[in-house]
């Protein structure tokens, strides 16, 4: 393919591109194919001879696109949402063009420095305090993991990096409702899964602080070592908010790490109503929230901020003579920031979301999937066939299908499990689940970038149309 060829192309995948976003909500939300499908339908050796991008293009819309689940759709209220916008998508495409391999300064220095003033950007604008410092990871999974291999590090002054692990016994603390990249991070940072302590939860699903600090003084007793607290802000189920302030005391008390992973939830951070959520942040050592989720930045993209900046370097920093250079004292090399050494250009399309929408527009489409999941919560209370599992958090509202009020829970659980295999067989809506104290229950969460009120009540009309057939 020659630059004509390229600007030929490229043009018509504009187009495509523009027209799949205008009319997402007429695919199928979630794929319809069976397992094995797509692999049949692709050839079992590679061509040898080059193909025309007509062809290829082709084959990508015969085979690949039904077997994707159109994330992007007004319709998707699955998982947690991994909302784009059109300024992210511009900017995604630049970083693939200009494909800079990001490391560090020397390599690009607008990437480092964009990033540097990106993060004190959202810093200052969601209360993060003023001493914590910046930097994009890919996904909060692998910011978690950074803490936790920090805090091992600062806590041994860095001898494990050095010597490996002896006889040392550390525990790491968050609740049942944690999500299971706590368990992978103590798994990988060589902590090991029986060392972490998952303690009981509230009415609520929060964090159980009594319950907490009784499970330290019993290991501390025990002679074993606490080294990190994992506090959530919007844990994956129901988007519970743990009592950040009482953890961040309890972890002030013993000298112990306080991470606190707010993935999901902590865009919601930008919104004055919602700062009560960090309240006793200035005790945490690090803090996690990815713009990926509901900040209308396509993934990847997860800003991690950590107290100490020399603690998380020191940890990190790997320096071989083909990577040594004489401005590493001046500026940040982000290769030293993190697990990766090659890094990708992230700051840019968040860059391009912040400017083209402004925090004033990015705080208007926050307020909207709230207002949108607080009108799906008064119909689900209204209702005399459904019932809320828990109260609504942010834009999350958890609840089930309860047509006589009554039945055992096993037959309760089958017909919501019933209920949500049929809506997401319909194309039409995609739906996940969670469970509230064993009690199977559909999660609705609203933070698709373009959803609007008719996209909802039509979802809703759907739920109640699809409890005829059970």
């Amino acid at each position: 393919m020659d630059g004509n060829e390229f600007r030929k192309q490229a043009h018509h995948l504009i187009d495509w591109i523009a027209d799949y976003i205008e009319q997402i909500e007429w695919y199928p939300v979630k794929s319809q194919v069976n397992p094995g499908e797509i692999l049949k339908a692709l050839p079992d050796i590679p061509p040898e001879a080059p193909e025309a991008f007509e062809a290829i293009f082709k084959d990508f819309e015969k085979i690949i696109v039904p077997g994707i689940s159109h994330w992007q759709s007004p319709k998707f209220h699955a998982y947690f949402p991994a909302n784009s916008s059109y300024p992210s998508v511009l900017g995604e495409m630049l970083t693939a063009a200009l494909g800079a391999q990001c490391m560090m300064w020397e390599t690009s220095p607008a990437a480092t420095e964009l990033e540097e003033k990106v993060l004190g950007w959202l810093k200052m604008s969601m209360g993060i305090p003023v001493g914590f410092s910046g930097v994009i990871q890919d996904t909060a999974s692998t910011a978690t993991l950074c803490a936790l291999i920090t805090a091992r590090e600062k806590s041994t002054e860095y001898a494990i990096n050095e010597e490996g692990f002896n006889s040392r016994s550390f525990r790491v603390y968050c609740s049942t409702e944690t999500h299971a990249s706590i368990e992978k991070a103590v798994r990988i940072s060589g902590i090991g899964k029986s060392n972490l302590v998952k303690t009981k939860v509230d009415s609520h699903l929060r964090l159980d602080v009594e319950a907490l600090e009784k499970a330290i003084n019993e290991d501390i007793g025990n002679g074993l070592i606490p080294l990190c607290i994992v506090a959530t802000l919007g844990t994956t189920g129901t988007c519970a908010i743990d009592p950040l302030k009482k953890i961040a005391d309890v972890s002030s008390k013993y000298g112990i790490w306080l991470h606190v992973d707010a993935a999901f939830a902590g865009t919601a951070l930008l919104l004055d109503e919602y700062q009560w959520m960090a309240e006793g942040i200035e005790l945490a050592d690090s803090f996690v929230f990815n713009p990926h989720k509901w900040m209308l930045t396509n993934f990847d993209c997860s800003a991690y901020f950590v107290k100490d900046k020399e603690a998380l370097v020191k940890t990190f920093e790997l320096i071989p003579e083909y990577l040594k250079s004489q401005t590493a004292v001046k500026v940040n090399n982000y290769k030293d920031w993190g697990i990766q050494l090659g890094r990708r250009f992230r700051a840019l399309k968040l860059w391009f979301v912040i400017r083209s929408f402004g925090l004033e527009g990015i705080r208007k489409k926050l307020r909207e999937h709230i207002e949108l999941a607080t009108q799906f919560e008064f119909w689900v209370e209204k209702s005399k066939d459904f019932e809320l599992m828990i109260p609504r958090s942010l834009s999350i509202v958890c609840f089930r299908y309860n047509p006589l009020s009554s039945g055992s829970t096993r037959d309760l659980n089958r017909l919501n499990q019933q209920l949500l295999e049929n809506l997401n067989l319909s194309g039409q809506i995609y739906l996940s689940h969670t469970t509230v104290n064993d009690n199977y229950c559909i999660r609705m969460v609203i933070g698709q970038t373009n959803i609007e009120a008719g996209h909802i009540r039509e979802s809703w009309e759907l739920i109640l149309e699809t409890t005829k057939y059970l």
